[in-house]
């Protein structure tokens, strides 16, 4: 890498060449192409907005969290997790693990770097990536190609319910919530009940406070385990053999043997099953952890839609109006491309790739997406390697290439 300015860009903006790919995120995914790539022998730079590695867990994610599949499914390409982690690795000590991996890879990411745009020059062939940092310093990364590492949990999504900015108590996001500690005794209405909300649900029962947990679609819970093993793993290897459809019914009835039918709490299953569900629009079922328990005993009041909310109360489509003191909003998160990469063949308005998965890893003109398959980090482990060997495969050949038209005794070896 080395810099270059011209006497405009001395007062404006610093101008970075990149020999290899520029990797917008180092969030895991950001992280495991960039290992990747170093196995490749390719040249690259990591920008991220934030101050640390992976901001998502570090900075956004509440205390009790651990990962809801098993290490094996979780880890990253090329180092795998240490032998005595737990089956189910912690919050604490899936960053560490993170950290590890950046250090292996000698991954040193540009910190503190938000992009402002990003765009293709057609007419010198390369992207033009454009930085800001808070002290006011502005780069702009110059490159052949773009690897879009923002994944699909880069924003929050707030809905807008009617009254909100007047109910007067605490209203926060998921990703602002940390421990239940300080709701002890409090009445929590909890917006979302996908696996956010059904665990903030259960901190905040184990935590002594009253949580009404809002329930207004359909949803798929699932046990975490069955017979001692991972849903997800059992459902990985039946799928092996038979058609998604069948699994679907198999899991279906195993977690009514296990878990009694969640209808009955006020929870409705949707009509396609969990993995046609999730492979079709990208919902991720519920693994319960606990909270199905917390319903059953009443500790977690499962509510319909909401309809509005007024000072220090919330009125539900069904009229029933409750009293409360927090609110938390488990409605997810959404991509933020669109806000920066100025490019609309290969993503969509809603900042995910227009081609459906397997093959919305690649754009055109050396633009490449990871983390957006809705499939996790097992998901984003396999875009890393794809996007690796396509960028290694023509990086090398343009190697070659420069060093045929160089005359032997001229070559020379410069590291930037």
């Amino acid at each position: 890498m080395f810099t270059f300015s011209s006497e405009q860009d001395l007062i404006s903006r610093r101008c970075v060449w990149v020999n290899g790919p520029v990797i917008v995120g180092a969030g895991p995914s950001g992280l495991a192409v960039g290992a990747c790539l170093r196995e490749q022998g390719v040249p690259f730079v990591v920008i991220e907005r934030s101050d640390c590695i992976a901001s998502l867990w570090q900075k956004r994610t509440y205390d009790r969290l651990k990962l809801h599949l098993p290490k094996k499914f979780c880890q990253l390409p090329k180092l795998p997790f240490p032998n005595h982690y737990p089956e189910y690795p912690t919050k604490r000590q899936f960053i560490e693990y993170l950290e590890l991996y950046a250090k292996h890879f000698d991954i040193k990411p540009q910190f503190n770097e938000c992009v402002q745009s990003a765009k293709y020059d057609e007419t010198c062939s390369v992207w033009r990536v454009k930085t800001g940092s808070p002290n006011g310093s502005e780069v702009e990364y110059i490159c052949q190609w773009l690897v879009v590492a923002t994944g699909e949990n880069a924003e929050r999504v707030v809905p807008d319910i009617e009254g909100l900015k007047d109910f007067g108590g605490e209203v926060i996001h998921a990703c602002d919530y940390k421990s239940g500690g300080k709701y002890h005794g409090k009445k929590v209405v909890v917006v979302g009940c996908g696996n956010s909300g059904m665990e903030v649900s259960l901190d905040l029962s184990n935590h002594g406070a009253q949580p009404s947990m809002v329930c207004r679609s359909s949803v798929h819970v699932l046990p975490r385990e069955i017979f001692g093993k991972s849903t997800f793993e059992l459902a990985m290897f039946m799928m092996k053999w038979l058609p998604i459809w069948l699994v679907d019914k198999i899991l279906l009835v195993l977690a009514w043997f296990i878990l009694g039918n969640i209808e009955n709490y006020g929870l409705k299953r949707p009509s396609l099953g969990p993995l046609e569900l999730k492979n079709k629009q990208g919902k991720t079922p519920v693994l319960d952890i606990g909270a199905l328990e917390k319903i059953r005993s009443g500790q977690v009041k499962v509510v319909p839609g909401i309809k509005k909310f007024s000072c220090g109360t919330v009125e539900l489509v069904t009229g029933e109006k409750l009293e409360i003191d927090s609110v938390v909003l488990a409605t997810g998160y959404c991509s933020n491309v669109p806000y920066w990469l100025q490019e609309s063949e290969f993503f969509s308005k809603n900042g995910f790739p227009k081609t459906p998965f397997p093959n919305n890893w690649k754009g055109n003109s050396g633009l490449y997406a990871i983390g957006f398959t809705k499939r996790g980090l097992a998901g984003a482990s396999a875009d890393a390697i794809k996007i690796a060997q396509d960028i290694g495969k023509v990086y090398k050949e343009d190697l070659k290439q420069k060093k045929q038209k160089v005359p032997t005794h001229r070559r020379c070896i410069s590291t930037f």
